[in-house]
């Protein structure tokens, strides 16, 4: 086993350590922890149900034997009849409405599974023996109102789908992971941290990271993070990255996400080790594992216009005791220097532009730049241009919105089709829409771009007037958008 495999076999390891301090009496570390201690304190009267005849004597029998017990009774009882016990708890789950309630059943179950992974297996057989679904349940639950029962009900389906001998599957895995990426986005969600742990179970799992990317999962992560997130859950999150970037191929999908920036950003304010040693992870495996060499290249590239060599040597000052990180700070040091040395100056230009941080870097302005790459820009189907124009359209930085309308307008000025492509691809239009901005450096360079555009005009069809061709117009090709 290599050193990588034994680290990520020692964080799954932790994330199940983490688990077990969720189950009564010890301390809770997060709200559904907290809540769930308070559910396990409110005993149910079992009796009442019994009475109004809305639970049978049957589970009524099941349910008593299971709750206020010790968990050697608990035990003896599940190995003895496994499968009456997990049909009680379904039909709890299905015919019971009140919320606190299902709360405690939810928790109870959750408990005998944290207690035993092997208890897993219980609810896979009922449902094998019944031909029923053994997802169906518990993803109905995932509809209910309360949020403190979707996640305990999430905690359950994770240990269910990480736990057992067969995987989750289908249109099962497809809706849970869906859900699990739409909670990341609920505005001040109490119970992100839970959300996030029952991630860190899945992505464990090579083909539930997969599964992932394919619902979009990886640009729900980078916002989240990018939108503020408590240290505890950026570590959590970023753990789901750096998970994901041993397989080649999500790597590779990784680095066209804009996730170095961001992960960056969180590198340099980061007052956690743990939150610095899970990010040089990350970057360290963003650098070893895509196969094509052009996304390391890319990505090496990012890491230095991010200014991570910067930071990189700020840890160096620090005294640091880990020795996994100290490796991983020195590999990713050495990778960046050595990518430096080979680095063009069009490399850099393309970098910045790709990580949509513009600044007046001196290329911008370098007249020999423009002169001998603006032909660059038109490569791979006007990529770079096109990242120009749309980040005139989305960017409310007045920096980023000078620099790509003087970029443009340099571009009309060195490339002879500048002013067709540009109009074509609809750059014309959001440069006139930054004459009214109110920043007046923005005003300033987008006056300028526009002045190329004419002037660009004005030299051309001076051309066309001096020099016709046979058939009086030039031959001027399309632009694919």
């Amino acid at each position: 086993m290599t050193r990588y495999q034994e680290k990520i076999e020692a964080f799954i390891s932790n994330i199940d350590d983490l688990e077990k301090s969720g189950v009564y009496p010890y301390a809770a570390t997060s709200p559904l922890q907290q809540k769930a201690n308070e559910v396990r304190a409110n005993r149910v009267n079992w009796q009442s149900y019994l009475q109004s005849q809305m639970i049978s004597n049957d589970d009524f029998d099941v349910i008593t034997k299971l709750d206020v017990v010790s968990p050697e009774q608990r035990a003896s009882l599940l190995k003895e009849k496994p499968l009456v016990c997990a049909k009680t708890f379904l039909n709890m789950m299905a015919h019971i409405a009140k919320d606190q309630t299902v709360q405690y059943i939810l928790t109870l179950i959750d408990d005998i599974l944290q207690e035993d992974k092997t208890r897993v297996e219980v609810f896979r057989d009922y449902a094998r023996r019944s031909r029923e679904s053994v997802w169906g349940p518990f993803l109905n639950m995932l509809n209910r109102p309360d949020g403190f029962t979707v996640n305990q009900t999430s905690r359950i389906i994770a240990k269910l789908a990480c736990w057992s001998k067969d995987l989750m599957e289908g249109n099962d895995l497809s809706y849970y992971l869906t859900w699990l990426r739409d909670q990341l986005k609920v505005p001040s969600n109490e119970y992100l941290q839970t959300v996030a742990r029952s991630l860190q179970m899945m992505l464990r799992i090579s083909e539930y990271r997969k599964a992932f990317v394919r619902v979009e999962g990886i640009s729900s992560l980078v916002t989240t993070l990018a939108n503020g997130v408590s240290y505890q859950v950026q570590y959590q999150l970023i753990f789901c990255f750096w998970v994901m970037t041993f397989d080649p191929d999500l790597a590779e999908k990784i680095s066209r996400s804009n996730t170095i920036p961001m992960l960056c950003d969180i590198l340099s304010e980061a007052n956690k080790e743990k939150v610095t040693r899970i990010v040089l992870a990350t970057f360290r495996n963003l650098l070893e594992k895509p196969i094509e060499r052009e996304f390391v290249k890319e990505n090496a590239l990012a890491m230095v216009q991010c200014k991570l060599l910067k930071q990189i040597q700020l840890l160096e000052g620090k005294k640091i005791d880990d020795p996994e990180l100290i490796d991983d700070r020195n590999f990713i040091s050495d990778t960046l220097l050595a990518s430096v040395q080979d680095l063009s100056s069009f490399d850099e230009y393309s970098s910045e532009i790709k990580s949509g941080r513009l600044e007046w870097s001196p290329v911008h302005k370098s007249e020999k730049f423009w002169r001998e790459n603006v032909m660059r820009l038109s490569e791979k189907n006007f990529e770079i241009l096109k990242i120009l124009i749309k980040l005139l359209e989305i960017s409310k930085d007045p920096l980023i919105l000078s620099v790509a309308a003087h970029d443009i307008g340099e571009y009309v000025r060195h490339y002879p089709r500048g002013k067709t492509v540009v109009e074509q691809l609809g750059g014309k239009q959001q440069v006139m829409m930054l004459l009214s901005h109110d920043d007046p450096s923005v005003r300033y360079e987008a006056l300028l771009a526009v002045q190329k555009l004419m002037v660009h005009n004005w030299e051309y069809l001076e051309k066309q007037l001096e020099t016709p061709n046979a058939s009086g117009k030039e031959a001027i090709g399309t632009v694919r958008a």
